[in-house]
């Protein structure tokens, strides 16, 4: 059905125990997950909000991936573990964890056919799994500072992480191999003054022809550790490897955490820091044209499959649901 971003309105508040630092529908549009500043994940039913907890993560948990069925959560936190849960138990307990990393890791990404598992983090490296039995596949070297965002091509056929610097790489799934580099480095900023690296590549995403890759983040930040900086978003031409377009907003304070490129033609970004935004871009515009002002600050995003539906995860410890309205 398609969708109207103009007509927005927040039409569910459901309550965690702890600030989240993200979330994500489940596949069959039942359930929605939240990840928080605890060792706790949330899990609610979409329909009456009954809510149940996963726990056993030992530190804050940073990163989802749930099965195209619905049936298996993977959790990435900052206790080095990936951790396999039975997404719809009752009463879940982890079925398997992995000591995948040496340091927080911070996004997780399952393929398109549900057989592997990437993972990225502050140790900067980047790691593929077998999703059956949690054992390493492959490892990807080279990166010089720390990974934020792994995402698999549409296809399978290659894995990209981006990283502190700006740089996005592409890898040969099969073979390990370093196939080129993308330029986003207007995501990354540093400090003289303060000697701080900052910003990097928040987020990913690829058009639903696959023609696009997006990456968001911040830049013209002049001040880090005060939290001075504007949000980016860059969109590449996937065949060329080359930005096409900044695509930009006039907030201020913020930083780009989630991105989805929607079946109806437009980009959604998600925005926190001072506020919190969901902001919608056309393909071929710099500007957005509609910002929708949430009620806290955001730091992720999720898109339910009926594309009406966004949920985002919010520092005041609440998971909101934004409903677009249907056209037609």
């Amino acid at each position: 059905m398609p969708a109207d971003p103009k007509l927005a309105h927040v039409a569910k508040d459901l309550v965690a125990e702890s600030p989240l630092t993200g979330c994500r529908f489940d596949p069959t549009g039942k359930f929605v997950f939240a990840t928080s500043q605890s060792s706790a994940i949330t899990r609610w039913e979409i329909e009456g909000g009954k809510r149940i907890a996963f726990t056993g993560h030992e530190s804050w948990v940073l990163a989802l991936a749930i099965s195209g069925d619905g049936q298996t959560l993977i959790s990435a936190g900052g206790d080095d573990h990936l951790v396999w849960w039975p997404a719809a138990a009752e009463a879940p307990e982890a079925a398997k964890k992995v000591k995948a990393h040496d340091g927080w890791i911070r996004s997780v990404a399952l393929s398109p056919d549900g057989k592997l598992v990437a993972s990225g983090g502050n140790d900067r490296a980047v790691r593929l799994w077998d999703f059956a039995d949690g054992k390493k596949v492959q490892e990807f070297p080279g990166a010089d500072r720390d990974i934020y965002s792994v995402v698999f091509h549409p296809s399978g056929e290659w894995l990209l992480a981006g990283d502190l610097d700006g740089k996005i790489r592409q890898w040969e799934v099969a073979t390990g191999k370093l196939v080129r580099t993308f330029d986003a480095s207007p995501l990354h900023s540093y400090n003289d003054g303060q000697q701080v690296h900052y910003g990097g590549v928040r987020a990913m995403t690829f058009s639903p022809d696959a023609k696009w890759l997006v990456a968001g983040g911040l830049h013209k930040a002049t001040n880090p550790l005060g939290n001075i900086q504007q949000p980016l978003v860059v969109r590449f031409d996937w065949e060329s490897g080359k930005s096409v377009r900044n695509h930009l907003t006039e907030a201020t304070n913020e930083r780009v955490w989630s991105l989805h490129d929607h079946a109806e033609g437009f980009l959604i970004g998600c925005l926190g820091g001072a506020k919190g935004q969901l902001v919608f871009w056309k393909e071929a515009e710099e500007k957005p044209f509609h910002v929708f002002a949430l009620p806290n600050s955001a730091r992720g995003m999720s898109v339910h499959s009926d594309g009406l539906q966004v949920a985002t995860a919010h520092a005041d410890s609440k998971l909101r649901i934004t409903k677009l309205a249907a056209k037609g």
